[in-house]
């Protein structure tokens, strides 16, 4: 990867408050023109993390940035090119949406009025209403208009879709692939892992504030087990079958075969090849099992 291909850039990070360890060294690259999904639960470090990027802390040791740029030295600058939608949202509750949306494009050299329109349209968001007001849904759908309409280079959300329903998270997820096609980069922070996997290019899995995985989806599903179930002619070889690599719980029923598969397929395949077999199931994971399998490997 050349630096032009990179827009975030991590190295090392670490983030104390007081004696607790927040963030523990972290280490990842975010390329132009992708969504990159950032996942954790809650206390993981994800949202230390993006507050570093952004300038809002100070990292206690390593370096993060964007676009060149170091991100305690030149946060000015580097904000200036991101667009932010944060996991708590504070507004000026005696503003209406329309008032806020003026506000804020005075800061930013103002925002685009069809954009702004068609934007509202899109996620249902009456600008007329005043904040305080307001749902929490319909605080969020302010919250991700203004990001959008920002038309920034790199998009930080941060669990940009609590509160919504799934017709807005679905809306959501569109105005993502939208803003990648025009050239944003998208840097994705969720516990969601349905919402990643939709939208995502390649994931980081945080946990305790350490990274454990990195990767396209495919690749981290293909970390996660699958449930396999064969069918012989004949006596299934079982032997050979539970000496394969991966292979947890085999067992054999008659010309039955089951098992759970960790790791790749590729080594049952292959011997599989040579026998008679009738039928086979394999149930691909989803990232959720990837994600689960991943924090069983972490704690071990």
């Amino acid at each position: 990867m050349t630096g032009a291909d990179t827009v975030v850039r991590i190295d090392g990070l670490v983030k104390h408050y007081g004696k607790v360890e927040a963030v523990r060294g972290i280490d990842l690259q975010v390329r132009r023109g992708e969504v990159f999904g950032f996942l954790g639960p809650n206390g993981s470090g994800k949202s230390t993390t993006i507050r570093c990027l952004l300038g809002l802390l100070r990292p206690t040791a390593g370096a993060i940035g964007a676009f060149g740029l170091d991100s305690t030295r030149d946060g000015v600058a580097l904000r200036r090119r991101v667009a932010y939608l944060p996991g708590e949202l504070r507004f000026p509750e005696r503003l209406s949406g329309a008032e806020l949306v003026v506000s804020l494009g005075r800061l930013r050299g103002g925002f685009d009025s069809t954009l702004r329109d068609r934007l509202a349209e899109r996620l249902r968001l009456d600008l007329g209403r005043r904040l305080r007001d307001l749902s929490t849904g319909n605080r969020r759908k302010v919250a991700l208009l203004l990001a959008f309409l920002a038309e920034a280079e790199l998009l930080v959300l941060d669990e940009p879709t609590i509160g919504l329903d799934p017709l807005m998270q679905h809306e959501f997820l569109l105005m993502v692939r939208e803003a990648r096609a025009a050239g944003a980069t998208i840097f994705l922070s969720s516990h969601s892992l349905s919402e990643v996997q939709r939208a995502a290019d390649r994931v980081a899995v945080l946990r305790a504030g350490k990274v454990v995985a990195e990767g396209t989806v495919g690749e981290l599903r293909g970390r996660a087990r699958q449930r396999v179930e064969v069918w012989f002619e004949d006596d299934p070889p079982r032997d050979a079958l539970e000496a394969l690599p991966g292979i947890v719980d085999p067992i054999v029923d008659d010309h039955r075969f089951t098992a759970t598969l960790s790791g790749s397929i590729q080594p049952l395949l292959g011997l599989l090849a040579s026998r008679r077999v009738t039928s086979m199931l394999v149930e691909e994971p989803d990232l959720e099992d990837a994600f689960l399998d991943l924090y069983d490997e972490a704690t071990a």
